[in-house]
């Protein structure tokens, strides 16, 4: 892959949920856990210099209160999300879509959503030359606050099938 035209994807479940009674699933806010967790996301990003340059937000409140603890995590690094009601419970083909619309001027591009349509991308971006052991534990389980890192030689536009190389899934505790 040449770096010149390298673009990096991640592709993050959102944090812990609460599920209180009576709350519709779109509002349903971040539990004690998510609240501890999502900031350990946002920090491995910034050890590992993998600053996203714009992100994607489905608008369910889980999904921004988790955007809001990586963005701070960020500091002033971190890019205005964008809220994507295309992503709240979104498939796979759906989340591409969006993706495939993204400005080519940006180079690492973060997308917080839900499962199973995460999960399901990640496993369809991920090309013959992926980290195995990252790619086996994103196939085994995508538990919340985990992201998978990929990498692709192309366009926005062109990203489809297992065209991506997957780098890293990392689960923060």
């Amino acid at each position: 892959m040449s770096e010149h035209h390298l673009k990096r994807l991640v592709l993050m479940r959102h944090a812990k949920a609460a599920f209180p009674l009576g709350v519709e699933d779109h509002e349903r806010p971040l539990a004690q856990r998510g609240h501890r967790e999502a900031p350990l996301a946002g920090k491995w990003l910034v050890e590992n210099n993998v600053l996203p340059d714009f992100i994607l937000c489905s608008s369910a409140l889980r999904t921004r209160q988790t955007c809001t603890w990586v963005c701070q995590q960020l500091g002033d690094k971190a890019p205005t999300p964008k809220l994507e009601d295309g992503l709240y419970a979104a498939g796979a083909l759906p989340m591409l879509s969006v993706i495939n619309h993204v400005p080519e001027t940006v180079t690492t591009l973060m997308v917080i959503s839900h499962m199973p349509g995460i999960q399901n991308l990640a496993l369809r971006l991920a090309s013959r030359d992926s980290d195995q052991d990252a790619y086996m534990s994103l196939a085994t389980g995508y538990p919340t606050s985990a992201f998978a890192v990929l990498e692709h030689d192309g366009d926005w536009a062109t990203l489809d099938g297992q065209d991506a190389r997957v780098t890293n899934f990392v689960v923060p505790r």
